[in-house]
């Protein structure tokens, strides 16, 4: 991947946000459960930060995914993992769907005022028993006349305490579980939900998550995200989003936290010399650093491949099942090294230890993305040949497309 001045210059822009803007609060966000996720989200709407790969006639910046990645790389720098989570969320996680398939009022009445921070969104996809599989979920989106009539659970809800607006996942028909679901947009203050109190999470402690019910929640059959019955394979395409998102999020936090203890490790004195001077140690910790530059790459070759209009499925999966491993690897190896520092609640370690361990659960258990990194690779060797590359859909995910069966279609129905 090549990078430009621009490349550069956002970079910039966005590490001055977090030393600036977050870093100085963390501990007293961490210790409160929350951050002011409003007034964070304002300032960086005021830098075009949570549009920059967003429509301009939206307010986004129509830059190309690189840039959104450079942001999402960025915040990983920041002094815990819940303020980049609840950042992703709108970004990446709640808001592409919206941003390729709404309509336009739906995009001036909410991508609007997400790009522009003046609204928190949320995704509703996750249930009590359906996590990682999202064909199981059971939320119901009943047709009323003009109106959807929502019922139904959805669970570690981030960001739903704040939230002016759920991106929904519901059922909207009995057909199959493929073909039957559909994205909704939902306002917070719609009559008939109910936002439980936030979780006690082990980590992203600055984050807010919850279980939201709804019950006869109605709202117009205009909020529906693109067509009806696309919700799976949007859904589907909003996860390679997420995925990288969390891949590259995870690079800025295990390089802080390897280069604090290297410099810890050289001012730690053991046995008559500094810790950094045993061989084990010093090359333990150079692994790490070419561990972290390995998914660097990869993150950075499925990005280029997404932006050439590639299939990111199997790339995607495989950075993310990486960056969720590693993190834990980094966290686990330093907080060896700090001794008795590092079961310190406020060590960058420890911090790691607990923020990072989500990677490898959520956005896809680490079992299902190597499922759906061995199916992608033997029906890619497969299929290769037969599927068409101007398929609607299928040209990025290869999964449902929206306009016609191709051979790749019919076979998983």
């Amino acid at each position: 991947m090549l990078f430009t001045q621009e490349h550069e210059e956002l970079r910039r822009t966005v590490r001055n946000f977090i030393d600036k803007e977050v870093n100085p609060y963390v501990p007293e966000w961490e210790a409160a459960g929350r951050f002011p996720i409003h007034e964070v989200f304002k300032k960086m709407g005021d830098l075009g930060l949570l549009g920059v790969t967003k429509p301009e006639e939206y307010g986004g910046m129509g830059l190309d995914y690189s840039y959104g990645l450079i942001v999402a790389e960025e915040i990983g720098a920041a002094h815990c993992g819940g303020v980049p989570l609840s950042i992703g969320v709108q970004t990446d996680m709640a808001t592409p769907a919206l941003a390729r398939f709404g309509s336009d009022a739906l995009k001036r009445d909410y991508l609007a005022p997400a790009i522009a921070g003046d609204m928190v969104a949320a995704i509703a996809v996750s249930e009590p028993q359906a996590g990682s599989d999202v064909a199981q979920i059971k939320t119901s989106a009943r047709k009323d006349g003009d109106d959807y009539v929502i019922n139904g659970t959805k669970m570690w809800i981030t960001n739903s305490p704040s939230a002016d607006f759920f991106c929904l996942l519901a059922n909207t028909s009995e057909d199959k579980p493929h073909v039957n679901k559909s994205l909704i947009v939902v306002p917070g203050d719609t009559a008939g939900i109910t936002v439980d109190k936030p979780l006690n999470k082990l980590g992203m402690r600055s984050s807010e998550t919850a279980q939201v019910f709804f019950d006869n929640v109605r709202v117009p059959r205009s909020n529906l995200i693109g067509q009806e019955g696309m919700g799976f394979m949007m859904q589907m395409m909003q996860f390679q989003e997420e995925r990288l998102w969390g891949a590259a999020n995870s690079i800025k936090g295990c390089e802080t936290v390897i280069a604090a203890t290297i410099e810890y490790a050289r001012e730690r004195q053991v046995f008559g010399m500094p810790l950094l001077d045993n061989q084990a140690v010093h090359f333990r910790l150079a692994e790490l650093q070419t561990e972290v530059e390995l998914l660097r790459a990869l993150v950075w070759q499925a990005c280029e491949t997404y932006i050439n209009g590639g299939d990111v499925l199997r790339l995607a999966s495989m950075a993310k099942l990486k960056a969720g491993r590693l993190s834990r690897e980094v966290a686990d190896g330093c907080m060896q090294y700090w001794g008795g520092n590092g079961f310190m609640w406020d060590n960058p370690a420890s911090q790691l230890y607990r923020d990072g361990r989500l990677g490898s659960i959520g956005g896809g258990a680490d079992d299902g993305a190597v499922a759906v990194k061995a199916k992608a690779g033997a029906s890619r060797m497969r299929t290769s040949s037969r599927v068409s590359r101007n398929c609607c859909a299928c040209a990025r995910l290869r999964w449902i497309c929206a306009k016609k069966p191709c051979d790749w279609t019919a076979r998983r129905e």
